[in-house]
């Protein structure tokens, strides 16, 4: 086996950058689902098949942030990964209308901002 090159590395990540999707994913650990994961997902998946968008959408374990739970992380091509906090029917159905159709941040629910 031929130790890694930096070029080699360069080049895969390359490669999973071009390949890489929209995706979001919803933390339903226990705490997640306790606190209503299970109806943040139902909106998304709904509201998301009614606009016809190419996003995948996921079921995670815990995110890490048990106290802002439900936690929903949104990853669009472009713009930098944001995870969302206390995210209600309401807050589900405006991350869909206001960040994946408008490109609007929600300001008032976002707990983590991760460049990629």
């Amino acid at each position: 086996m031929q130790p890694m090159t930096l070029d080699k590395l360069e080049a895969i990540k390359k490669k999973v950058n071009e390949t890489s999707m929209s995706f979001i994913r919803v933390g339903m650990s226990t705490c997640g689902i306790a606190a209503g994961a299970d109806e943040a997902y139902t909106v998304l998946e709904e509201e998301i098949a009614k606009h016809g968008l190419k996003i995948m959408i996921k079921k995670c374990g815990c995110l890490g942030m048990c106290f802002a739970e439900p936690l929903v992380e949104v990853c669009v091509e472009g713009c930098p990964s944001i995870i969302y906090g206390k995210v209600d029917k309401a807050t589900a159905h405006r991350i869909v209308e206001e960040h994946l159709c408008a490109g609007r941040i929600l300001n008032d629910h976002v707990y983590e901002l991760r460049c990629r």
